[in-house]
């Protein structure tokens, strides 16, 4: 009996261990058994396995344009699976090569199935058993094109005594690292990098991280990096090419080299010297050094950003970072402070503390704009760089005031999404949000919080709450309350401002380029001066009403009918302000008696434009208010009512064309006295901004057609091609000079144009061929805008700089329709796989002013539309819809024509 219980029991054990093991079987099954398929059309890689560190391996090849590589890359197995999944595109894996080694038992395994999923962007790999929790190495080899659309590791093309040559290049952000070898390609998703190139002896190979070994076999050399720090792998940056350089060292020791085609180097040296004092600025204001030992830049010849923030490898469009002393102009000089201050402000904000998600990509692009301001600020304050930052500022305001906007948080739910959110809503919007912060909470303890941030964050991604968090911290002030009204629901509100029984009364709603209705609100910092900048006061108006009593804070009672009332101070605030009549005409007066600063000039010329442009402002109106900038001096106001004049111009043409040689009289009024002050050349000891004011007048003067402007730009231009040094076409107002011939260019006078082509062809400065590119579509004969759009899609003009040319004159707007119609499957080829296909989707249809035309827009692109384009698509549908109810609306204007010809005259 004994025996036979114990017998019993043991089956009994038996029976109950069998029955555990496929119950727990059973609970992990779901999750293991299911196929491939779970893992498409997902928005980000499943989270069982971390990658800690990649050694990647590269070969190119340039002549052929190939590469070939191998990657082997330490994983965190987190969790059971039986698959690992992470990116690729674009690669031809060798299946043959993948394993996993499990590190506790250094078992070797291979998947029993490889799959690339081309729709996602995905390579996954599928074990026959579960793989074992902990460390283990992937290994995979796999071969792949050097491609010609500047994304992933493509090849650049650049002369060297006369004979053209190919370079390698990479540009991984947004996610075209799976372009260059196997990766989990998103930016939460940090490791360390050893990087290894087989390149030609004879180049130059530059990566993130300084060399450590060099080996030269004959005609291959072996160059070996430094490990990186963790990092994303949109940051990963490889280039192999022919270059020179100039150095020079930071105090603490931080190498600084600017790369550039050979014979360049003299054009390199201004950015060397903006780098090294902006890394020295950022160490001071941040708090934190600059994290690598060494930091290169450098100018690419085919590049489709400005520019790219790689960790301790920065990559340029030449315009960006050369400059040459003789050939660029001011504004050239500018935007390689600009753009360089951005780029080295990313090495904190973007590489140190990176974005968990793409929806969080305005931290890293609304702080460096922010940043670069702020620096460019401190190293050139005669320039004025903050009072210019209202261009960008009305960049925001503008494409943030279309109902196809989106918030500053937006969610991304497939890479293909995320090249349309490089806009000005994460880069402009998101900058000013944080001046507007900033102003706010007051410099000192911003920028205390912001170190504490970067601190804290070092090394690993963060959100926007967690940067709210150390602001609100820092400050004691409700910021996450505060700014989640700014971020995470798009547009901003005009605030109405009129005055009742001597009480200023306020009320908020959302503006509408449209002039529609919309239904968002927001906390709005209030400032408000009141007869003089020494009576300010400033509140959050937190509902939709407030008032305030002009008694209270006006010490002067005799003021109260007749003082001047101006809300949003030096414009710091994202929103637009509505005045009521007696306001508005109290706000002119100043205007024309220069009791306010320039940012509050330009605040109240620009608002009031978009409220004309939204019809609930006569154009009447914004044309007298014009009026009283006529004694104007300053740069940036006068830049912003110069691109209100052009914008004006065209919704003229097509709503009153009887009255358009009023139109461009007035406007020419407005910028003749400038011509005079300014003259066309070089003043000893002028400022960089009346350098720049030079050539936007004298292109304004020549586009409204002031004769006087054309004769000379032309007399100046054959003087130019006649001696390309000649000190009468200064580089300042070369493009205003190439927009004048362009002017008088017809199909019976093709002289400027064919002379500017040759201008083209014979200068190797990229800003030159900018200038001239940017110019060719200015003629008013369809005929010639049509060869000169043609001329972008030539093999004589790079990828990048073809959306240069595309905005066109007012006369070719038909032409360029129907082209971009014509060769839209061209385009879309080319273009189609990054950001630039929206350029022209906006440039060309966004100038039109009909309904018919928006429907036969849409019509076109009904069966054409891709999701990289399909956001641009609605915006610039929806601003042909603005501009078309406008001109309705100005065509139903009451005494325009009498207004006009009464501005004309001088009568008003």
């Amino acid at each position: 009996m004994w025996y036979c219980v114990e017998f019993v029991t043991v089956i009994t054990g038996l029976v109950i261990a069998l029955a555990s093991y496929f119950y727990m079987q059973s609970r992990r099954r779901p999750n293991l058994q299911q196929s491939m398929e779970q893992f498409k059309g997902q928005p980000r890689l499943p989270k069982f396995a971390v990658p800690k560190r990649y050694d990647i391996r590269l070969k190119p090849d340039l002549s052929a344009c190939k590469f070939s590589g191998s990657v082997a890359i330490e994983l965190n197995i987190v969790a059971d699976t039986r698959f690992i999944v992470l990116n690729a595109a674009e690669l031809s894996v060798d299946t043959t090569s993948v394993s996993f080694t499990h590190s506790s038992n250094s078992k070797v395994l291979r998947p029993s199935k490889v799959d690339v999923v081309e729709e996602d962007e995905i390579l996954v790999l599928e074990f026959a058993d579960t793989l074992p929790i902990g460390m283990g190495l992937l290994t995979i080899r796999f071969q792949g094109n050097l491609n010609d659309k500047m994304k992933g590791f493509y090849a650049s093309t650049y002369n060297h005594n006369g004979e053209k040559k190919n370079m390698a290049v990479t540009q991984f952000e947004p996610a075209d690292a799976r372009r260059c070898f196997p990766c989990w390609d998103e930016p939460a998703c940090k490791a360390m990098f050893k990087i290894t190139l087989d390149v030609p002896s004879k180049l130059v190979a530059l990566s993130n991280m300084p060399i450590i070994e060099e080996k030269v076999d004959g005609d291959l050399k072996t160059v070996s990096y430094q490990e990186s720090p963790l990092m994303s792998t949109y940051l990963v940056a490889i280039v192999v090419g022919l270059f020179d350089y100039v150095e020079h060292l930071t105090s603490y020791g931080v190498k600084v080299r600017v790369y550039c085609q050979v014979g360049k180097v003299n054009q390199a040296k201004f950015a060397l010297g903006v780098a090294v004092r902006t890394l020295e600025l950022y160490k001071d204001y941040f708090e934190v050094p600059y994290s690598l030992p060494k930091l290169d830049m450098v100018a690419i010849p085919d590049f489709a950003f400005g520019a790219m923030e790689n960790y301790g490898l920065v990559t340029f469009r030449e315009t960006a970072l050369l400059y040459d002393d003789q050939h660029s102009a001011a504004t050239n000089k500018q935007r390689v402070v600009i753009v360089v201050a951005h780029e080295l402000a990313h090495q904190w904000f973007g590489n140190l503390v990176t974005m968990e998600w793409w929806t969080h990509l305005w931290l890293n692009e609304g702080f460096a704009t922010w940043v670069s301001y702020l620096a460019a600020d401190n190293l050139f304050p005669e320039w004025k760089v903050w009072t210019q930052f209202l261009d960008d500022y009305t960049e925001g305001l503008r494409l943030d005031g279309l109902a196809e906007s989106h918030p500053i948080e937006v969610e991304i739910n497939h890479t293909r999404e995320i090249d349309e959110i490089f806009d000005a809503i994460s880069y402009k919007k998101g900058a000013s949000v944080i001046r507007m912060l900033q102003s706010y909470l007051g410099a000192e303890c911003f920028q205390r919080s912001l170190a504490s941030y970067i601190k804290k964050f070092a090394c690993s991604n963060a959100k926007t709450e967690d940067l709210w968090a150390a602001l609100e911290e820092g400050s004691d002030e409700p910021v996450n309350k505060l700014m989640n009204s700014w971020t995470r629901q798009k547009g901003y509100p005009v605030i109405t401002v009129e005055v009742k029984d001597q009480k200023l009364v306020f009320e908020q709603s959302q503006f509408l380029a449209s002039g529609s209705h919309g239904d968002g609100q927001w906390i709005v910092p209030i400032t408000l001066c009141c007869g003089s900048y020494d009576v300010c006061m400033n509140f959050l108006l937190e509902s939709k009403t407030g008032t305030l009593d002009m008694k209270e804070f006006l010490s002067d009672k005799s003021n109260l009918a007749s003082a001047w009332v101006k809300l949003n101070v030096n414009q710091t605030g994202f929103y637009r302000v509505k005045y009521d009549e007696d306001l508005a005409a109290r706000l002119q007066h100043a205007i024309e008696n220069k009791h306010l600063s320039a940012t509050d000039r330009y605040g109240i010329l620009d608002d009031s434009f978009a409220l004309c442009m939204a019809r609930q402002q006569s154009l009447n109106s914004l044309l007298t208010l014009m009026g009283a900038y006529r004694e104007e001096l300053e740069y940036t106001v006068l830049f912003n009512l110069i691109n209100i004049s052009y914008k004006v111009e065209r919704i003229a043409a097509d709503a009153t064309p009887e009255l358009l040689e009023y139109f461009k009289q007035f406007f020419i009024s407005l910028f003749l006295h400038l011509e005079d002050k300014l003259g066309w050349e070089p003043k000893t000891g002028e400022s960089h901004l009346d350098a720049m004011l030079r050539g936007e007048v004298l292109t304004a003067l020549a586009v409204f057609g002031h004769d006087l402007t054309l004769k000379e730009a032309i007399r100046r231009f054959h003087a130019f091609l006649d001696d390309r040094n000649t000190p009468v076409l200064h580089p300042d107002i070369r493009k205003a000079a190439y927009v004048a011939v362009m002017r008088e260019v017809s199909t019976s006078n093709r002289f400027g144009y064919e002379s500017l082509l040759r201008v083209y062809r014979e200068t190797d400065l990229s800003q030159e061929k900018t200038r001239v590119l940017s110019s060719l579509t200015s003629s008013p004969d369809p005929n010639i805008i049509l060869e000169a759009l043609n001329f972008l899609l030539s093999s004589e003009v790079r990828p990048q700089d073809a959306v240069l040319g595309l905005s066109v004159s007012r006369e070719g707007r038909e032409t360029a329709w129907t082209w971009l119609k014509d060769n839209w499957e061209h385009i879309s080829k080319i273009w189609g796989s990054g950001y630039l296909i929206t350029r022209f989707v906006n440039s060309i249809v966004s100038p039109f002013a009909s309904f018919e035309k928006a429907e036969e827009i849409e019509e076109f692109f009904a069966s054409r539309t891709k999701s990289k384009i399909s956001r641009t698509l609605k915006q610039s549908i929806e601003r042909v819809h603005i501009n078309a109810n406008w001109v309705q609306s100005v065509q139903n204007e009451e005494h325009l024509a009498k207004a006009l010809k009464g501005l004309v005259l001088g009568k008003v």
